[in-house]
């Protein structure tokens, strides 16, 4: 195999840049996520910009050509970027709207620790049988077709503006171009469950007469299908032998992870959340305000929560591109209130698994990302790289979170998440949510069971909570074109779409804050 020269993240020009665009990720997507409840993908938008830095005429630029030195840079960026905004700062805000900012700091390092461990599970279980490198990860397909095609320009380079083009005037216009390119790159099956359950929820008044949203059965079905995804997790290891011994050349590249370290991965990936359970409880207090039957509960409950979590997220990411963690983890906030935990103690759960299951879908985004790059050509050293570099970047988000959260949340920036949550830890759970949750339950698991391996009970959960009926429409019509047509004319300019509709978002949202 072509020997390549092995590119650190220890170089200054790399860490240097990493450094500070990871800073400004996290600065801007805490503000816009306060603004407007959502946080932009940076990774995009980073790749672009680093693209048009290396075609700067200076010898001292040149170096950023290189592709493996753009994915860590995307990498770090985007991880400050999550980890700041979807992690830290919802839950710095929910317990400011709590009126406990005496729980900043400890929240902080809870939220800190449980967004590295995350990362390092994300690494274990990659290349695995549940996170292979042939699952759809349509983002991460997108970023290397955007970097390879920036870096090679000509005819793909063509192709790449015209996507981003398109792209960014379909979002002038508020068309989902996102969707319409997700659409040509990930599996169809579950794009065509959350593209159904999207307008089943967001024509339901107009179907039924009520408001899907409205109810629980998105909930419910979430909930089914994630209890069913998660045993499928479980056996889909548990059954399968490990994998056959590679060449020895393929040995030297390319890291699969068998069956029995999956297992072993998730085993201590779990110990590690336990850990970190137990420590936030300890300098949270929360110790103090339960029962030490309640406490035990509480502590495997979150460990529990916190892992299944992780691996909801992250397979609906890499089937669909979507990552639903806020429906996540309102699921298991509306369970630990059914368990009957004081309110602190729900908090600081919300918190502590609320910081898990975005960073993992990034991670697992950014390893894809660089296996397409990198084309088994130090594949074990570049992941190895991509994840402390991940590690970095969340510790970074997680300190500009700390240190400038409470500032922008002053400026009345406060994500509609954060006041949700600390609404909702102090409600009762009502028998008869109980029982609406359990109806729909069912169906979510038959959706789960029947269609096995292709999630299509979570993408349909994912798309009943999401509720866009316009957005399911354009996946279904996307998705009949592709059927039709193909995806060649599609490679490179479906993820030009994506780009141009998260830069031209971007944008857009910058220019509404300044």
């Amino acid at each position: 195999m072509k020997e390549k020269t092995k590119v650190s993240i220890y170089e200054p020009g790399v860490l240097a840049l990493g450094i500070i665009l990871a800073i400004f990720s996290a600065a801007i997507c805490m503000q816009i996520m306060g603004m407007f409840g959502t946080a932009p993908n940076t990774s995009l938008i980073v790749g672009v910009l680093i693209m048009i830095i290396a075609r700067i005429p200076l010898q001292v630029l040149k170096k950023y050509s290189d592709l493996e030195r753009q994915n860590y840079i995307m990498s770090i960026a985007s991880a400050a970027g999550f980890s700041a905004a979807n992690g830290a700062f919802i839950g710095i805000a929910m317990v400011f709207v709590m009126d406990r900012t005496d729980l900043v700091i400890p929240l902080s390092i809870g939220i800190a620790s449980g967004s590295v461990i995350s990362i390092f599970a994300t690494y274990k279980l990659f290349d695995s049988s549940i996170f292979p490198t042939s699952g759809s990860w349509p983002m991460a397909t997108a970023a290397a077709t955007i970097l390879k095609a920036g870096n090679e320009g000509g005819k793909k380079g063509k192709e790449l503006f015209t996507g981003i083009l398109i792209g960014a005037i379909l979002n002038q216009f508020g068309l989902p171009a996102t969707g319409i390119g997700i659409a040509f790159v990930a599996n169809m099956v579950t794009m065509a469950a959350m593209g159904t359950g999207l307008i089943i929820s967001g024509f339901s008044p107009y179907l039924f007469d009520f408001n899907v949203l409205e109810t629980n059965i998105p909930a419910g079905l979430m909930i089914g299908a994630g209890i069913v995804a998660s045993i499928q997790i479980v056996t889909s290891i548990s059954k399968k032998k490990s994998t056959k011994p590679e060449s020895a050349e393929k040995k030297q590249d390319i890291s699969r992870v068998s069956e029995s370290s999956a297992k072993k991965s998730l085993v201590f990936s779990f110990a590690l959340f336990t850990v970190g359970a137990v420590i936030l409880a300890i300098i949270t207090g929360v110790f103090s305000k339960m029962s030490n039957f309640a406490s035990l509960i509480w502590i495997v409950y979150a460990s529990i929560a916190t892992v299944i979590t992780m691996l909801l997220v992250g397979t609906a990411s890499m089937h669909s591109g979507i990552a639903p963690s806020f429906a996540v983890v309102t699921l298991f906030l509306t369970i630990g209130m059914f368990l009957n935990f004081p309110p602190i103690a729900l908090a600081m759960m919300v918190g502590y698994i609320g910081s898990v299951g975005m960073i993992f879908a990034d991670t697992g985004i950014g390893l894809k990302t660089g296996f397409l790059i990198r084309n088994g050509i130090n594949e074990i050293h570049g992941r190895k790289q991509q994840t402390i570099i991940k590690m970095l970047g969340a510790i970074i988000g997680v300190l500009m979170a700390f240190l400038f959260g409470i500032t922008i949340i002053e400026g009345d920036a406060i994500p509609p998440m954060s006041i949700f949550y600390a609404n909702t830890v102090s409600k009762i759970v009502s028998p008869s949510v109980i029982l609406e949750l359990l109806i729909w339950v069912i169906p979510g698991a038959i959706l789960q069971v029947v269609f096995g391996t292709k999630s299509v009970g979570l993408m349909v959960a994912t798309g009943l909570l999401i509720g866009n009926g316009m957005f399911g429409i354009f996946i279904l019509v996307s998705l009949l074109v592709r059927l039709k047509f193909g995806t060649k004319y599609m490679t490179i300019r479906a993820p030009g779409l994506i780009a141009g509709d998260g830069i031209w978002g971007f944008i857009s949202i910058l220019w509404r804050l300044f």
